[in-house]
């Protein structure tokens, strides 16, 4: 008998043929009979429908918003209390030596905060929050809702055939619509580079919504590998391999998700965990960075390869953390940590396979335009 978890989506799944492994502690579907390229090029081209729903969704609650938001900015770098009701922003609990403990969404939704986190981290964000905030803030774990994400230039069509709302919305905008009778708590943003919404929707709700976007000719059901692909050529992080607690948010090139309140200088400044080594970063810069990589050739260069300055010879400069094909850049693609005097757009670089160097060129990511509806 297996011990992992399941989502409200799972005979869902089974009955699509999906491919099912072992994911942060859930079954998950990692591809369909579709398979993984055409799934990947069906999101870029159409909808894909993502089960997300091993994320973490949580509430953060105060007597007012204002509170909640103080509350958490003393674990997030990000400016929270600025932030419009209806609107979600990008952000990530930091340690005290300035690394990344995980990277989340939160969004203001009035008079609570509505936090995302990765599904291997939850638990540990969970209790991290309780620890610091309560009794003060209340933290809920929102345990009874499912978590679907649907990416695509033609989500939005999609999701207002349900719910004509759904248009208006703009990037990172936050609302609850009525999709089939249900209240969906949607945000227009994702995690592929495409526009789309991820929508929470009650458990018990959730194949009825989901087979009713399904319905659609235009969706498709995209797995794990398609997922990971489209947010690579995204240019997005994974947590774990791209990010991780040793890894701070100015070497991850994440310094555009701390705004200028936050910063030397601003009305609140510093107050999080690592403030002394991040605000160091902002100001002199990091010794490493996050870069975009493209490989030479066909053959992928995966997470763990070592990079090099020279063809010949030297000590590593870093390595790549992601990497794999990209399908719509027909090519391979991936991202890596080198020396900041390696991070010159343009410059070439080498990365060793089985003994033998390969060259890379260092790229600005995102590898293929972002497409959110601004």
């Amino acid at each position: 008998m297996s011990d992992l978890k399941t989502t409200p989506l799972h005979a869902l799944h089974l009955a699509n043929g999906a491919k099912m492994v072992p994911f942060a502690g859930y079954d998950m579907p990692v591809q369909y009979p579709l398979g993984v390229m055409k799934e990947h090029l069906h999101t870029r081209a159409k909808a894909g429908l993502f089960d997300v729903s091993h994320m973490g969704q949580v509430s953060v609650r105060g007597p007012r918003y204002a509170d909640a938001a103080r509350g958490l900015e003393a674990l997030v770098p990000v400016d929270i209390l600025g932030l419009a009701e209806g609107r979600q922003r990008y952000g990530f609990f930091t340690n005290d030596a300035g690394g990344i403990y995980d990277d989340l969404m939160l969004a203001n939704r009035g008079d609570h905060i509505f936090v995302v986190v990765n599904a291997a981290c939850k638990a540990a964000d969970i209790a991290r929050m309780k620890a610091a905030l309560e009794p003060g803030l209340t933290v809920t774990e929102i345990a009874d809702r499912a978590l679907l994400a649907l990416q695509g230039p033609m989500a939005q069509d999609v999701l207002a055939a349900l719910d004509p709302r759904a248009a208006a919305m703009t990037f990172m905008d936050v609302a609850t619509l009525d999709l089939n009778g249900v209240a969906a708590w949607v945000s227009r943003s994702g995690y592929t580079g495409e526009d789309g919404y991820e929508i929470s929707v009650p458990a018990a709700a959730a194949e009825d919504i989901a087979g009713a976007l399904l319905a659609h000719p235009d969706v498709e059901l995209i797995g794990l590998g398609a997922r990971d692909s489209l947010r690579l050529e995204a240019g997005l992080c994974l947590y774990g391999h791209d990010i991780d607690a040793g890894t701070s948010p100015v070497e991850g090139a994440l310094t555009w998700a701390i705004q200028k309140v936050r910063r030397a200088g601003g009305d609140r400044a510093g107050g999080f965990p690592g403030a002394v080594r991040i605000l160091e970063q902002l100001a002199n810069g990091a010794t490493r960075k996050r870069v975009g990589l493209l490989p030479e050739g066909r053959a992928p260069m995966r997470a763990g390869v070592p990079l090099f300055a020279g063809a010949d010879g030297g000590d590593p400069i870093g390595a790549v953390t992601s990497g794999g094909f990209g399908p719509t850049v027909g090519g391979p693609v991936a991202m890596g940590y080198v020396a900041a005097d390696h991070t010159t757009i343009g410059q070439t670089i080498y990365g060793e396979l089985r003994g033998k160097r390969q060259p890379l060129t260092v790229t600005k990511m995102p590898f293929t335009p972002a497409n959110f509806k601004r």
